[in-house]
């Protein structure tokens, strides 16, 4: 028999009983015309042992697929809907902006607006050049600081995404002097050979590194939160040490903040560690769930960007005006920093309520979190860096994940993906979540 939703709606108690028919026809077409029938790898399911669910529309809290389930999301497009779906204010804007048009190739006022929003809650950002993507963000960001420092050579740290760009595809080797070895086929050794890795929240190998590479480090690139191997918080000093290692080296600081930028706090990670890096990264929130990328920082490392300087990067979309004005309103409705209250609350209320769940179903989990970010890692020990994190059980985050989308609940596919929660989540929806996590959790232990 189908549970009873709190709000009335009806769901399945075990996934086989969820329709799917519609969804699954779908994806059987979207196969032949898409690599793996999806146009992002995580979107397939395969990390879970499932196929994907079609989505149809989102309203608020609730995103609703072609079979018309309805589910609690906490994807939320993967970070950018921090005011959920179909936002009204952020829908009229976009519709009055349609109708003057949705691409220029030339220079907006709005572009200026939002540059400025973006360095007033940034002050580290003096100058900021707008792409499309994160990834675009990442590229750029290396190359400008490579071009600046007259150094080839950058500091990633295992388990951190900063895009699919070539010189960062890059998995952990082992030991202090391994080079980049290039995770992706496709990617020429030589690619990646600049790219040294270190642990994440391991300030000692990091060290050495630069000991071993004197001269040679153009930039550290840091998630500050790392949360692309689930939500990894620093460890306290991590990044403040990172911070004295590149001003002591002649390094750059860059700051990947495309997921943790106005999302842990509105001026990002670096106004809540209160660390200042010389360049930062962010996409996501800043276009309010259109194509955005942006980079930015000391203006007299921006001042090298063309046309100004001898830095080349351009894209046919920069700036459009579409992402502007979705970018820009969604940082006014977030200046208002009761929201931030607001998703504090609620974040924390979530953890408590899955942690004691997983108390009472005698199982150990850990969920960290900072803000609106969280994991649930079915790990014995805590997760500090990529390593751990590997080891954390996938199959059971399979059968715990499949339980709760039968649920009702739309968590990440994947065990090594942050949940985001936004500011349409109601006290009822986490009561919900919690109701169902609690069942699956008994369901799987």
């Amino acid at each position: 028999m189908p549970r009873k939703w709190l709000n009335g709606e009806y769901l399945a108690e075990d996934i086989n009983m969820l329709n799917r028919e519609r969804s699954e026809k779908l994806f059987a077409q979207a196969q032949s015309y898409l690599p793996g029938g999806v146009s992002s790898p995580v979107r397939a399911f395969k990390a879970v042992g499932a196929t994907p669910l079609f989505i149809r529309k989102g309203a608020g809290s609730k995103i609703y697929d072609e079979d018309s389930n309805q589910f609690i999301d906490y994807i939320c497009s993967w970070g950018p809907l921090i005011l959920g779906h179909s936002h009204p204010e952020i829908v009229g804007a976009l519709k009055k902006a349609v109708e003057g048009g949705i691409s220029f190739g030339a220079p907006t006022e709005m572009e200026t607006m939002l540059a400025k929003a973006i360095g007033e809650a940034m002050p580290s950002i003096e100058m900021l050049r707008f792409v499309s993507s994160g990834t675009e963000a990442t590229m750029s960001a290396i190359r400008l600081a490579r071009a600046f420092t007259r150094r080839d050579k950058i500091v990633k740290f295992a388990g951190g995404y900063h895009g699919h760009s070539d010189g960062l595809l890059v998995r952990a080797g082992s030991g202090v002097a391994t080079l980049g070895i290039p995770d992706s086929t496709g990617v020429p050794r030589s690619f990646a050979e600049n790219t040294l890795v270190a642990p994440y929240n391991n300030i000692e190998v990091v060290e050495q590194l630069f000991k071993r590479y004197p001269g040679e480090i153009a930039a550290i690139i840091v998630e500050p939160v790392a949360a692309n191997m689930g939500v990894v918080p620093p460890q306290p000093g991590f990044l403040k040490r990172l911070r004295q290692l590149t001003e002591e080296f002649g390094s750059l600081l860059i700051f990947d903040e495309v997921i943790t930028g106005f999302r842990i706090a509105y001026g990002g990670a670096q106004a809540l560690y209160r660390i200042t890096p010389d360049l930062t990264c962010l996409g996501k929130i800043i276009g309010g769930g259109l194509p955005i990328g942006a980079y930015g920082g000391r203006k007299d490392i921006m001042q090298l960007v063309a046309p100004l300087g001898s830095v080349y990067q351009a894209g046919t979309l920069s700036g459009n005006p579409l992402a502007m004005t979705a970018g820009l309103l969604t940082l006014k409705i977030l200046s208002q920093l009761e929201g931030y209250n607001q998703l504090e609350v609620s974040s924390a209320l979530l953890k408590k309520g899955i942690v004691d769940a997983a108390t009472k179903a005698g199982i150990v989990i850990q969920v960290p979190r900072v803000g609106s970010l969280l994991t649930i890692f079915f790990s014995k020990k805590p997760v500090l860096d990529y390593d751990v994190a590997g080891r954390a059980d996938t199959q059971l985050y399979s059968r715990f994940f499949q339980q709760i989308l039968a649920g009702g609940i739309y968590w990440p596919p994947s065990q090594f993906e942050a949940a985001f929660v936004s500011m349409a989540h109601t006290a009822e929806d986490i009561h919900i979540t919690v109701e169902v996590v609690a069942k699956a959790l008994k369901s799987v232990s």
